[in-house]
């Protein structure tokens, strides 16, 4: 029997400096507590990072990331993060491939895929992003467009390090535009995604496949009804301490609960 805990991540993006984190998490942590098969990860902008990390230690249940990293560990990369830099200031993993990054700031499918080792080779977790653009969808491509970012990302991951990364669905055309994808719809790509992961050679129960797009205290506990989807990853629905609370709450509320898989 393999027990996958539901997931929360707050995609704080270029939002909150050190101090409203510290107040953040002061507000959030007298609104929640740890709760079995459950856990809530942020990802502050890197100024932030180690001010987010330090508000939260000590609380079993939360984990905190970067938003971005380069694949070498030093260098003159001006404005880049190296995973060594990231993890000596808390972070235990990494967005790789956000639609930001990607569509924003021209990350390619082998950036990605560089990313994706370098933060498995100090030890931290990917928690790899992949998405289909609105045009993409509406030609019947996401299968397509989801299938071959997975192949660039995880071109140099091994069967057994599989297991050490976390998968993110967010269709670009639901991210900040109001529109979500149906709660089926969500499902039909995770099982994509979790077939592509069993054809790799993995444990595909085992690796959490996180939904985000427009995520709101009003979906999501519809959304996580969906066995297939183990967690969200949300962006403005996370900047304010009592929401985001309130959002964890009603997520992991009836059949929203930690997914047992046999």
């Amino acid at each position: 029997m393999t027990v996958r805990p539901l997931l929360f991540a707050a995609n704080w993006k270029m939002h909150i400096d050190p101090s409203e984190a510290e107040a953040f998490a002061s507000t959030f942590l007298r609104s929640t507590t740890a709760a079995p098969g459950r856990e809530i990860w942020f990802f502050p902008p890197a100024v932030s990072l180690l001010a987010t990390a330090s508000a939260f230690a000590g609380r079993p249940d939360v984990r905190v990331g970067a938003q971005d990293i380069h694949w070498e560990p030093k260098g003159a990369f001006t404005g880049a993060t190296s995973v060594p830099l990231a993890k000596a200031s808390g972070a235990e993993a990494a967005l790789v491939g956000h639609s930001e990054r990607r569509h924003v700031f021209g990350e390619t499918d082998t950036d990605t895929g560089r990313k994706v080792a370098a933060l498995l080779e100090h030890g931290l977790i990917p928690v790899l992003c992949v998405g289909e653009r609105l045009e993409e969808r509406d030609a019947g491509g996401t299968d397509r467009v989801v299938q071959r970012q997975l192949n660039a990302g995880l071109t140099a991951v091994d069967p057994e390090s599989l297991s050490r990364l976390v998968i993110a669905y967010e269709p670009v055309w639901a991210i900040g535009t109001g529109k979500t994808a149906t709660p089926e719809d969500a499902a039909a790509v995770h099982r994509v995604i979790r077939d592509d992961l069993e054809r790799r050679g993995a444990e595909p129960a085992a690796i959490p496949i996180l939904y985000g797009g427009s995520v709101k205290v009003a979906n999501v506990r519809v959304l996580l009804e969906q066995p297939e989807l183990d967690g969200v990853l949300v962006g403005g629905a996370s900047l304010d301490p009592a929401g985001w609370a309130e959002l964890v709450k009603r997520g992991s509320e009836g059949e929203g609960g930690q997914r047992t898989v046999r």
